[in-house]
C-alpha cells in the first residue's frame, strides 16, 4: 500500500465496484458494467485491480491481467474531477512495481491514437510504442497504440 496524505493505493475489493462503475462511466465511452468488474474479481485467476482511494472515495483504478511473466493493463482511470495532479502516474508507478513483485517482466497496453495525455503519461514511465492495433475500439473504430515497458524488479 502506499501511503500520501489521505491518499492510498490498495487491492480492489467487491465493495468498491459501484464506485469504480462511477470512474468507468466518467471515463470511457463504453465503460464496463459492475457485473464485468464482478466477474473479473471472482472469476478470472490472471486479474489484479488496484484501487486509488482518496479520503474514503474511489477516484481510481488499474485493471491487469498477469500471465506468466508478462502483464497487460485491461484498463486505467482516474475520474476527471481529480485529474491533474499525477495521480494517474501514481498509480501506474504502482502497478509497474506490483506485478515487480510478482515477477513480471515486460507489461503492455494499449491507447487510443487520439489519446496524447496518456500516452505522454506511458511514455515518461518508460513505455514504447510496440505496434498499431487497427480498427481497435468497438466505439469508433479508432486504432490503437501498444505499448510495452520492460520491468526492472531491481528498481
Amino acid at each position: 500500500m502506499i501511503e500520501q496524505g489521505q491518499a492510498c493505493i490498495r487491492l480492489m475489493t467487491d465493495e468498491d465496484i459501484d464506485q469504480i462503475v462511477r470512474v468507468e462511466m466518467d471515463s470511457f465511452t463504453m465503460p464496463w458494467t459492475a457485473s464485468v468488474f464482478e466477474n473479473e474479481l471472482i472469476n478470472n485467476k490472471y486479474a489484479h485491480y488496484l484501487v486509488y482511494d482518496y479520503n474514503g472515495e474511489i477516484i481510481g483504478y488499474c485493471g491487469l491481467w498477469v500471465v506468466m511473466d508478462e502483464a497487460q493493463v485491461t484498463n486505467i482511470a482516474i475520474h476527471s474531477d481529480y485529474r491533474g495532479h499525477k495521480r494517474g502516474e501514481r498509480l501506474l508507478s504502482y502497478a509497474k512495481s506490483f506485478v515487480a513483485l510478482m515477477g513480471v517482466k515486460r507489461l503492455s497496453l494499449e491507447v487510443r491514437v487520439s489519446n496524447v495525455v496518456a500516452q505522454g503519461l506511458y511514455r515518461k514511465l518508460g513505455f514504447q510504442e510496440g505496434g498499431i492495433r487497427k480498427n481497435y475500439y468497438a466505439d469508433n473504430s479508432e486504432d490503437a497504440i501498444v505499448m510495452w515497458v520492460k520491468i526492472d524488479e531491481n528498481k
